[in-house]
């Protein structure tokens, strides 16, 4: 899995007084959670641009005054009005230990249906995925070849040995259904 690399600064303080500052600073305050006590720390807002805004998945190596920690995106806050950060929570990754995470669904194939006048619906973007860090993909990848018009993909056909994940068998990732020229074209069919 990708990774992006965060410098960032301890906080002493944590308070409002402490925060707002930071924030007027164009810092924004972050917390790491998952190791033995919290670890309150802060970096630029830029630095986060290539983790937030961008459909793909990524860890975080965090480097903190010498220290390095690996991490995941776990929360993020948002004003409500400027959309700007607020705080972010970070979940420590250690080798051993499994973590939950969204992965993006990536479609490949061309499907039968779709070829036929069919119209394709990518009902889940993202899966939730439980594996050890090491075995997290940076996408799954669906194949939709053999979709008919009806026909819809199932989350037992992406199973994989090396992550589980947490959605329900009958939970559907992509369909083909029957769009108005296809139906207009049977219908039409069926007259002759």
């Amino acid at each position: 899995m990708k990774s992006i690399t965060i410098k960032g600064s301890q906080r002493e303080s944590v308070g409002k007084k402490a925060t707002k500052a930071l924030r007027n600073a164009g810092k924004v305050p972050c917390v790491l959670y998952g190791g033995d006590k919290p670890v309150h720390f802060s970096a630029d807002e830029k630095a986060f641009k290539s983790l937030i805004y961008t459909p793909e998945v990524f860890t975080a190596t965090i480097e903190l005054e010498g220290a390095t920690y690996s991490a995941v995106l776990q929360d993020i806050q948002f004003h409500p009005v400027s959309d700007e950060i607020l705080h972010i929570d970070f979940y420590q990754l250690f080798d051993d230990k499994a973590v939950t995470m969204e992965i993006p669904v990536r479609l490949v194939g061309k499907s039968k249906g779709v070829m036929v006048g069919g119209a394709l619906r990518h009902n889940l973007r993202k899966l939730k995925v439980k594996a050890l860090p090491a075995n997290l993909p940076d996408f799954i990848e669906a194949d939709i070849t053999e979709l008919e018009i009806g026909n819809k993909l199932y989350v037992t056909k992406l199973q994989n040995d090396n992550y589980a994940i947490l959605h329900p068998d009958n939970t559907v990732v992509a369909q083909v259904r029957m769009s108005r020229n296809a139906a207009k074209a049977a219908a039409e069919a069926e007259k002759k």
